[in-house]
């Protein structure tokens, strides 16, 4: 692994992406900075991140309509991806996840470093949406 020398610009998206619990894409990431920084590029967003990610400072936690999603956050949790609107959020269901690591390592005689669960279909909101939705047209 690379050792990060950390600049302006490389603290600044790191900053940006732990400040929001968004799941971000890097061109979100990078609209929030070129007004602090008009040299910016979405290139050296991308880089950083997989930077990071290398370093284990960020996950990607799912690619959503075709844009990597990307989280500060790298204790283990799930997460819950709308299929409908694209929005991606934490979801505490894991309890311990290291017994859960062990398990599948005994199970499969197998060693588990980490693991990265994502659930996926309609959020409350869409769901809400299509709900009030079909019962107007009734």
């Amino acid at each position: 692994m690379r050792k990060l020398n950390f600049s302006k610009k490389r603290d600044a998206v790191l900053a940006v992406l732990r400040s929001t619990n968004t799941h971000p894409t890097a061109e979100w990431i990078y609209q929030r900075l070129k007004v602090d920084y008009p040299d910016f590029s979405l290139g050296t967003v991308y880089r950083n991140l997989a930077l990071f990610k290398e370093q284990g400072l960020v996950v990607s936690v799912a690619n959503v309509n075709g844009q990597e999603r990307y989280d500060g956050i790298t204790s283990c949790h799930a997460h819950f991806v709308c299929k409908k609107c694209g929005s991606v959020f934490d979801v505490d269901c894991m309890g311990d996840s290291r017994s859960f690591d062990d398990q599948i390592a005994r199970l499969y005689n197998c060693e588990v470093d980490h693991h990265n669960l994502c659930f996926y279909g309609t959020c409350e909101r869409c769901r809400t949406e299509l709900f009030e939705s079909k019962a107007q047209n009734v």
